[in-house]
């Protein structure tokens, strides 16, 4: 008798079961869709900041995919929604330097004020800059290897050396 009653939900819930898998996997394929078209199609001077833009864009799908699957299967994603902003802003105010640091490496990347071989100054740092990547600049200062976060080259006066 108890296994009839089992069966009844398991037929009642399946119909829902298979729409948010549906759902999630449509979110992650037009997710991957997008990216590609951002990353590889769309051209760009800087091929690093596009492939950081779709990766955004599939990781944001995937999640909005998510939370719709969930409120498919008849989850209350209200509180879940909620909490993943307060969550978010816990995180971000711990990860204050750092996010800084991603934030003003991309601007660097965006705006290039300055490129690979060229000779800058920073504060007390001077050199030839070797590599610009999301959270540092690297400078050659009389052959030492100087990484210079990102958000001091937004904070402090920058000389560029033609």
């Amino acid at each position: 008798m108890d296994f009839k009653i089992y069966l009844d939900m398991v037929k009642d819930f399946a119909p829902n079961l298979v729409m948010a898998i549906i759902i999630l996997l449509g979110f992650i394929f037009a997710g991957r869709i997008l990216k590609k078209i951002i990353s590889k199609k769309i051209t760009s001077d800087n091929p690093v900041i596009m492939n950081l833009i779709g990766q955004t864009v599939k990781t944001l799908f995937f999640l909005f995919g998510l939370v719709t699957a969930l409120g498919t299967l008849g989850i209350d994603v209200s509180a879940m929604v909620a909490g993943l902003g307060l969550t978010g802003f816990a995180i971000s105010f711990a990860l204050k330097d750092t996010l800084s640091n991603f934030i003003s490496g991309v601007l660097v990347l965006i705006y290039k004020p300055f490129n690979i071989n060229d000779s800058i100054e920073i504060d007390k740092y001077k050199g030839v800059v070797i590599d610009v990547n999301l959270r540092y600049t690297v400078i050659n200062q009389e052959g030492d290897e100087v990484l210079v976060p990102n958000s001091f080259i937004f904070s402090k006066p920058l000389i560029i050396k033609k």
